[in-house]
């Protein structure tokens, strides 16, 4: 019989097999990137930490820059929207580094970030919605609009379908955070799926750089499709080991 671990009590095999062990072990290239991103950023960290820039204020500013690509997107200018972002994405790394620099992440500190990411990334998708919708619209009181746009491929119902993709994006990256949030409200720690919020964001300043419009309804679409696979998996994790595991009374 196998030796438990020290400190655990439990044989190897069974301490492999917790929930923060399977975790962790599904997102190893994840955690080498975070840390490598962190020892290349931590020179800026030191010096915003001593010109006085607090962790929510980096937070505040990323909501802003966020606010700020929607306004892009909707407006039509795809590649500003993308920069915009890039620029939210990197307060977002930059926070935590700066809260654990000041002297570690406070309950509130992760709330707030959290509470705002989600705002942030809502203002984005609905930006991108806010778009095809105001092309949808533009189609029905500008007649020669319609044959200009049909002639590129681009139908009334094209711009209804891209719409409702952005639509069903911003609910599947709501589901991502929830089920999280729901599982670890239950005393799981629930860090499977991989395609979380940077990778969602990576994929729209991609496809926003790009300024192509397929790229963007391609985008849309894997955003949505892999956001609930993601959820899906968080959903089964509870599951397996909740009333999967027969602890579920």
């Amino acid at each position: 019989m196998a030796a438990p671990l020290a400190g655990t009590g439990a044989p190897p095999e069974v301490a492999a097999r917790t929930p923060g062990a399977e975790a962790s072990a599904r997102a190893p290239f994840k955690r080498r990137l975070a840390a490598r991103a962190q020892e290349v950023l931590a020179p800026v960290v030191s010096l915003i930490h001593r010109a006085g820039v607090r962790a929510d204020h980096l937070t505040v500013l990323g909501l802003l820059l966020c606010a700020g690509a929607g306004l892009a997107f909707f407006d039509g200018h795809s590649r500003l929207g993308a920069l915009l972002l890039l620029g939210a994405g990197l307060c977002d790394l930059l926070d935590g580094q700066l809260a654990r620099r000041a002297g570690g992440e406070t309950r509130f500190g992760a709330f707030f970030d959290s509470t705002l990411d989600r705002l942030g990334e809502s203002l984005v998708l609905l930006g991108i919605l806010g778009f095809c919708l105001r092309n949808l619209v533009a189609l029905v009181f500008e007649s020669p609009r319609v044959l200009e746009q049909m002639a590129v491929g681009l139908y009334p119902v094209t711009w209804a379908v891209v719409g409702g993709t952005a639509a069903l994006a911003l609910v599947a990256s709501f589901m991502v955070s929830y089920t999280r949030a729901r599982a670890e409200g239950l005393g799981l720690e629930c860090r499977v799926g991989w395609f979380e919020r940077p990778e969602r964001m990576m994929l729209l300043i991609l496809a926003g750089a790009l300024k192509v419009f397929w790229a963007m309804s391609g985008a849309l679409l894997l955003l949505t499709v892999l956001s609930f696979f993601t959820a899906a998996q968080r959903v089964a994790y509870v599951w397996k080991h909740t009333r999967g595991a027969g602890l579920d009374r």
